[in-house]
């Protein structure tokens, strides 16, 4: 068997990452996207990912290193009993490891649905592009996607397709952006219609802004306007103010955004796990910790469990399963399983007209539709300015901060009144 490469010390080069807004993105001028498709399953509106039934869905979950232990066939169930609702799974493409085939990706589907968890899958050859020679291509990566597309269509409920992951180093990054592009136009060509995860350059963490900075653009060339985007949150996320700018970024923009991997401890730094998980929770962001077992190379900390027991937690598992704003204590089950009550996505816009049933009403794609004889704003649309918005659906202004909301239940006070944390539990 294959042992898993060691999660390699990422470079921390360049300043802290910050959320420069004014250098930032809007979703102010988007066109609808497909929604038909988008809606059938998974799929992003208002910057957060939903279910088909219109419930919000948070992603609690852990990472699982499937390539180089397929036989560790129980894993996926036993994640299940923390409470995660989300696997994140590694495959591989065949370009580093042994590929993952069909018949394992349809047996990975079934426990994860089994277990009632949403599967992320990712293909894990990618990781430092540019910088590891032995790292393939983002092309390549989409091709995989499109070999599979039949075992993958109909599982637009179950399934997220995290395209690839962490595909650059820290050389030559600035090709991210386009070759992102053309993954997701690739994929979507073949058609599959999934929410989509996309990973940041330089190793995942993004410290050159590279995916912040050009999430927006990102986004926009998804048809389906449907693409999260995944920071790893390893060393350069050693301060709460690092974490809180880089999420912050996203959510002032109203662009969808996940910790896809972090963990309690790394070699390139000292990651602030604490200020992950209570930023995600006061937000309503996912996060995915990494990983449930079998790490190697001198980075045996990031194991959850002990040698795969569900029963023998590290420290790093006892912090992310039981700790403030944990998987425990924070995670909900899809509602496709039947999971928890339904958090319904806000029947109309920040500027108080009711939200089109269907895109197809906004022929010219002004972001405005027309029907039950009145007007109605396209979800997403050109005239859905819910980033740009000081007033949250509910009536009670945004936070300036997220830190003014200490208790992570959605609701803060500044100017001797409440207000509501932008992208949090209040924000309905």
């Amino acid at each position: 068997m294959e042992k898993p490469p060691s999660r390699r010390a990422l470079t921390a080069v360049g300043t802290a990452v910050a959320a420069v807004l004014g250098l930032l993105f809007s979703v102010v001028g988007f066109a609808p996207g497909s929604a038909a498709a988008a809606t059938a399953g998974l799929h992003v509106a208002n910057g957060h990912l939903y279910e088909a039934d219109g419930s919000r869905f948070v992603m609690r979950g852990v990472n699982h290193a499937y390539a180089w232990y397929p036989g560790q066939v129980t894993a996926i169930a036993d994640i299940a009993t923390t409470g995660a609702n989300t696997v994140r799974v590694v495959l591989s493409d065949g370009d580093r490891w042994t590929r993952t085939g069909g018949a394992e990706i349809t047996a990975l589907i079934d426990r994860c649905k089994a277990a009632k968890v949403i599967c992320v899958l990712e293909v894990h050859d990618t990781t430092g592009y540019g910088e590891d020679a032995a790292a393939g291509t983002l092309d390549r990566a989409a091709q995989f996607w499109v070999d599979n597309k039949n075992l993958l269509i109909g599982q637009e409920s179950y399934v997220v397709v995290n395209i690839a992951n962490e595909p650059w180093g820290n050389s030559g990054y600035a090709a991210w952006t386009a070759a992102t592009k053309g993954a997701i136009a690739k994929v979507r060509a073949a058609g599959l219609h999934h929410a989509l995860m996309v990973d940041g350059p330089n190793w995942g963490q993004d410290w050159s802004g590279t995916m912040r900075d050009n999430a927006a653009s990102v986004f926009a060339a998804d048809p389906d306007r449907n693409t999260l985007f995944s920071v790893h949150m390893y060393g350069v996320y050693n301060t709460a103010a690092k974490v809180q700018d880089y999420l912050n970024a996203y959510t002032s923009a109203g662009l969808p955004v996940v910790v896809g991997e972090f963990g309690a401890q790394h070699s390139d730094g000292d990651p602030d796990e604490d200020a992950v998980m209570a930023t995600a929770q006061a937000q309503g962001l996912g996060y995915l910790g990494w990983s449930w077992s079998g790490n190697g190379g001198g980075v045996e900390y990031l194991d959850l469990v002990n040698n795969f027991d569900k029963n023998a937690p590290t420290a790093w598992g006892n912090r992310l399963f039981h700790g403030a704003n944990g998987i425990a204590a924070t995670a909900r089950t899809a509602t496709v399983y039947g999971g928890g009550t339904p958090v319904p996505a806000p029947s109309k816009a920040p500027n108080g007209y009711p939200y089109c049933v269907s895109a197809a009403s906004d022929p010219d794609g002004d972001g405005w539709g027309w029907e039950n004889s009145a007007s109605c704003v396209v979800r997403g649309g050109r005239a859905d300015t819910g980033s740009a918005a000081t007033t949250a659906p509910n009536g009670y202004p945004y936070c300036v901060s997220a830190a003014s909301d200490p208790d992570g239940d959605g609701w803060g006070w500044e100017n001797s009144a409440s207000c509501v944390v932008r992208g949090g539990r209040a924000d309905h």
